[in-house]
């Protein structure tokens, strides 16, 4: 008896050891992130009518920048945290970037931009509960934008 007591609490002892030593333990569901990837992770607030609201993720990098729209393509994938059923998002590849090409001002100068990464999936359900885990290749990073729905809604006439 004596030793099945001190099993249980030297199990208690390291769990607590292992979530006390862990500050995002909200993490744990999600995999590491492949070679070549990052993890990104950020939390929204709870709000009143969570399913009015959107969450959409900014996908991007830093770039020197002349007169012409300049992005990248890609598709951010939803993916389910193996045993927990959690969403996390992933873009396995980027192209680009790419550019309008047309003749710049003369005197025009190159800007630091945040290029963003343009195509489907960017759109998703606003959810104060669990944290946004987002994965993108190296040297890509992730900003976000919290959409609402307004109050008025609008009626389509039939044609």
């Amino acid at each position: 008896m004596k030793v099945a007591t001190v099993i249980l609490l030297s199990a208690s002892m390291f769990c607590l050891k292992s979530v006390a030593g862990n500050e995002t333990t909200d993490m744990a569901p999600y995999p590491a992130p492949e070679n070549g990837f990052q993890r990104f992770a950020f939390r929204v607030p709870a709000a009143d009518q969570e399913t009015e609201r959107k969450v959409e993720i900014i996908v991007g990098k830093m770039l020197s920048i002349d007169c012409n729209v300049i992005s990248f393509v890609g598709m951010l994938e939803t993916r389910v945290a193996v045993g927990w059923s959690y969403p996390y998002y992933v873009i396995e590849k980027v192209s680009g970037p790419m550019s309008t090409r047309m003749a710049c001002p003369p005197g025009s100068e190159n800007t630091e931009s945040f290029v963003t990464v343009n195509g489907a999936g960017f759109l998703q359900r606003y959810n104060s509960k669990l944290p946004v885990v987002v994965y993108v290749p190296q040297g890509f990073e992730v900003r976000y934008r919290v959409w609402a729905a307004q109050q008025d809604i609008g009626k389509a006439e039939p044609e």
